[in-house]
């Protein structure tokens, strides 16, 4: 247990860090065993900067455990699904986004786990989800969050769950949400989105991501012509 702590403080100490690059490659020097803890734990961390830190540096950490010893990996993913699951007791807080960042950076656990992050947001009456879908609307913005940050990495990953995403962008009240479901729709390149997303294009609501490392305020219109253009980027290079 004083080991478990030292290592929190010391990781919680790294990342603090001005340099986020420089603070991923000194924890890439540290046992990836030894982090995921520490980094679990940092996910409900009080301060919103912080732990989106620990989302990226736990995914990282599993993805480089993926490499390195992938079984281990798969425990740590299935610590995750554990997490996601209201049998366990626990809330989930962080751990879709950390599930998404490990899949963006490993292309073992992104071919093994996209389904099962996917199912968290497919409604089983509107598609052949796996009854997994999330009734607790923060908790689905962390998934929305998460799909899109393993588009940016693997867009063809994101075509099965279309369907959900585009009936999502439709009916989740909230523009936080619809943003996030925008930008995902977006990097997957779902061309079928364009219709739902033109009209969206002017939209002032304020939307609130994390991506390239930091916190930024932007706009649900802002996000939609993102997408729009990102779908253009995909046709223009199939």
């Amino acid at each position: 247990m004083a080991r478990f702590r030292r290592m929190k403080t010391e990781v919680r100490a790294l990342l603090a860090g001005p340099d986020q690059d420089a603070v991923l490659a000194r924890l890439a020097g540290l046992p990836a065993a030894e982090l995921v803890g520490p980094l679990f734990s940092l996910l409900l961390a009080p301060e919103e900067t912080l732990r989106w830190r620990a989302v990226t540096a736990l995914g990282a950490t599993v993805a480089r455990m993926a490499d390195e010893a992938p079984e281990a990996a798969r425990v740590v993913m299935r610590r995750f699904l554990w997490h996601m699951n209201e049998e366990s007791g626990n809330i989930g807080w962080g751990i879709a986004e950390a599930m998404g960042e490990a899949m963006a950076r490993s292309a073992l656990l992104a071919r093994e786990y996209h389904r099962n992050l996917a199912s968290y947001v497919q409604c089983p009456q509107c598609s052949i989800g796996d009854d997994n879908f999330l009734d607790h609307p923060p908790l689905r913005l962390g998934v929305y969050w998460a799909l899109g940050r393993l588009g940016e990495a693997r867009p063809g990953l994101l075509g099965h769950v279309a369907p959900d995403l585009l009936r999502a962008l439709g009916q989740e009240p909230g523009a936080q949400a619809r943003g996030l479901v925008a930008r995902a729709l977006g990097l997957g390149g779902i061309a079928a989105a364009r219709e739902a997303l033109e009209p969206l294009a002017d939209a002032a609501d304020p939307v609130d991501i994390y991506r390239g490392g930091a916190l930024e305020r932007t706009t649900l219109g802002a996000l939609a012509r993102e997408a729009l253009d990102a779908i253009r980027g995909h046709e223009e290079r199939a």
